[in-house]
């Protein structure tokens, strides 16, 4: 028992600092990640994202205003027509392809929408390979793999959830 308050209160701490919060809070939420998805896919303007995407015109505003304050989108006048905006991703915005493909194959692979368009390779036309987690030798690994590990390289025993489960239940 002394052992999982011991695991409880170092997550505890280590959450209070983690990335993970900030980051859902700036894109985790449905519209951010569908117009994620839109500017992935060639929108630009609001119009665009409004037709495409069936959003409210003041959630659409909100949810833009958010993304170019939070540097994922930049907002820049179109130079075809002076009064329109064009939304670009930037670096930062285009880091999320790799989270958006991932969570497209999590949601085709549990039943979640049809596979009638996969992500290719434009280079040889072949689907991207399935998103996973890897160790430095190119292992796949699986959640029963990992551990945490701190910046001086000490390694933080992280048990496995099934482990707990069966620790609590004896």
């Amino acid at each position: 028992m002394a052992r999982d308050v011991k695991h409880v209160e170092a997550f505890k701490a280590a959450a209070q600092r983690c990335p993970l919060p900030s980051a859902i809070d700036l894109v985790g939420e449905k519209w951010a990640f569908l117009i994620v998805r839109g500017a992935l896919n060639g929108l630009q303007h609001f119009e665009e994202f409004q037709a495409c995407l069936g959003i409210a015109r003041n959630i659409l505003s909100d949810r833009l205003a958010k993304m170019v304050a939070g540097g994922v989108l930049a907002r820049s006048p179109d130079p075809n027509d002076r009064r329109k905006v064009i939304y670009a991703l930037t670096p930062k915005g285009e880091g999320l392809l790799p989270v958006v493909l991932a969570l497209r194959q999590w949601g085709l692979e549990w039943g979640h929408g049809s596979n009638d368009l996969v992500a290719a390779d434009v280079r040889d036309g072949r689907p991207v390979r399935r998103f996973a987690v890897y160790a430095e030798d190119g292992r796949e690994l699986g959640l029963g793999d990992l551990t945490w590990m701190d910046r001086q390289g000490r390694l933080l025993p992280m048990p496995h959830p099934v482990s707990m489960k069966l620790t609590d239940a004896a």
